[in-house]
């Protein structure tokens, strides 16, 4: 198996052993995002609202350098540190993925590295996804 690794100086780079994103095979999958400034290197300032945009801005910006857009996105996984801040986080996430709404889990964890309140990380995949009506063989482009 091949894998290229995506980064970009646009979101916060990998502190540890790992990547931004990895892709092998069109399939794209990302660090979870926290909420870090990648020009401060610090936590958004404010609460869950605005941490969750930073979330969204860095995985747009890694996205971004692979070519792709939230469109890409087939699967979420939302942690927060609290699961109070649902509510409000998913108000934030509804205004960056507006339609063809990728499959997501979200749960609170125990505790978020600097204190953070929310991580995001996102599953991609690049080119055309199959349609269910596709793959049952009832998509009448796919029969003539």
């Amino acid at each position: 198996m091949s894998k290229s690794v995506i980064a970009t100086s646009n979101a916060p780079a990998a502190i540890g052993p790992y990547s931004q994103a990895i892709c092998t095979n069109g399939i794209i999958a990302t660090s979870g995002q926290f909420p870090i400034d990648p020009a401060t290197g610090k936590l958004a300032e404010g609460g869950i609202k605005e941490q969750t945009e930073q979330c969204f801005k860095n995985l747009e910006a890694i996205l971004a350098e692979a070519d792709l857009t939230v469109d890409n996105i087939i699967k979420t996984t939302v942690y927060l540190a609290d699961i109070k801040d649902f509510a409000a986080m998913n108000e934030i996430y509804a205004k960056h993925i507006t339609s063809d709404y990728p499959a997501r889990s979200a749960f609170q964890v125990g505790a978020l590295p600097m204190g953070a309140l929310v991580e995001i990380e996102a599953l991609c995949a690049r080119g055309e996804i199959p349609t269910v009506e596709y793959l049952k063989g009832e998509c009448s482009s796919c029969n003539a």
